[in-house]
C-alpha cells in the first residue's frame, strides 16, 4: 500500500485542499490564486513536520510531491480549454453604474464592503463606475465612466513627451557605478550636479536619493531636515515639529 501513500495521499490533498479553497471564495485568496495560497500553506504545515517528529524524508518527499503537483497545475492553467475549470474566472460587480446584486452574492460580499473598495480606489459613487470585477486572485479593478475618468492629453488633443522613469544615481548614500555607465556619465559629471545642491564627494552619505530626470539634470534628496522650509505644508501630525 505504499504506492496509495506515496502517490495517492499527496494528489488527494492537493485536489481537496485546492478545492476547500475554492469554496472559501476569492475573498480568501486576495493577491494569491487559490492553488498558489494552498501550496505556501501545505508547506509551511508539511516542512514544520520534523520539529515535531522523527520522519525528515517522508516530510520532504510529501513537500517536493507538492511542489511537482503546483508545478504541474501551473502548466495545466496555461492551456485556454482547461484555466476556465481550474482557475476561478473574474465577477462582474457594477456595470454601467448598477450594482451586479447576483455577482455580490456569488463574491460573498456586501454592498457596504464594495463601496468601501471604490473609496480606496478614489470614487465616492457608484453611478461613476463603468466597470468594476473581482479578479480571479481577489483584487478589484475599476473602470470608470469616460465623463468621470481623469482629463487624458488626448482629450485635450497634445502631445506630451513619452514618459520618463528617473534614473536612480545615489541611493542611501551608494553611487549606482551601473547607472553611471548606462547614461554614459562619469563620477566627474556627478560631482558637478550635486554641487548645484552644494554638495560634493564627501557627502554622498547624506544623500538619500539622486536620480536623473528628463532634462539630463539630477535631483537630489538628502537625509538633512533643514533643507525643507517650516512652512504650514511642511507640518507633521504629533510633536516632531
Amino acid at each position: 500500500m505504499d504506492w496509495f501513500k506515496y502517490i495517492i495521499t499527496p494528489i488527494l490533498i492537493f485536489s481537496g485542499g485546492y478545492l476547500y479553497l475554492r469554496l472559501a471564495g476569492k475573498k480568501a485568496v486576495i493577491q494569491m490564486n487559490s492553488f498558489d495560497l494552498l501550496v505556501v500553506l501545505v508547506l509551511g504545515t508539511v516542512l514544520a513536520q520534523p520539529l515535531s517528529s522523527k520522519q525528515t524524508f517522508e516530510t520532504l518527499y510529501f513537500g517536493l510531491a507538492f511542489v511537482v503537483l503546483y508545478v504541474l497545475f501551473s502548466f495545466l492553467t496555461l492551456n485556454n480549454k482547461l484555466r476556465w475549470l481550474l482557475v476561478a474566472t473574474s465577477t462582474v460587480l457594477i456595470r454601467d453604474g448598477d450594482i451586479d446584486e447576483k455577482g455580490l452574492r456569488k463574491v460573498r460580499m456586501t454592498v457596504a464592503e464594495l463601496m468601501s473598495e471604490l473609496r480606496i480606489k478614489g470614487f465616492a459613487n457608484s453611478k461613476d463606475i463603468e466597470i468594476a470585477v473581482m479578479e480571479s486572485a481577489g483584487q478589484i479593478s475599476v473602470i470608470p465612466k469616460a465623463t468621470t475618468r481623469p482629463v487624458q492629453s488626448r482629450d485635450l488633443q497634445l502631445n506630451p513627451s513619452p514618459t520618463f522613469i528617473p534614473i536612480p544615481l545615489i541611493m542611501d548614500g551608494q553611487v549606482i557605478d551601473h547607472n553611471l555607465k548606462f547614461l554614459q556619465k562619469d563620477q566627474n559629471w556627478l560631482r558637478n550636479e550635486l554641487a548645484r545642491y552644494s554638495l560634493d564627494s564627501g557627502d554622498y552619505s547624506s544623500v538619500t536619493l539622486a536620480t536623473y530626470n528628463q532634462e539630463g539634470t539630477v535631483d537630489v534628496d538628502t537625509n538633512n531636515p533643514n533643507d525643507r522650509l517650516q512652512t504650514p505644508q511642511n507640518y507633521k501630525p504629533g510633536n516632531s515639529n
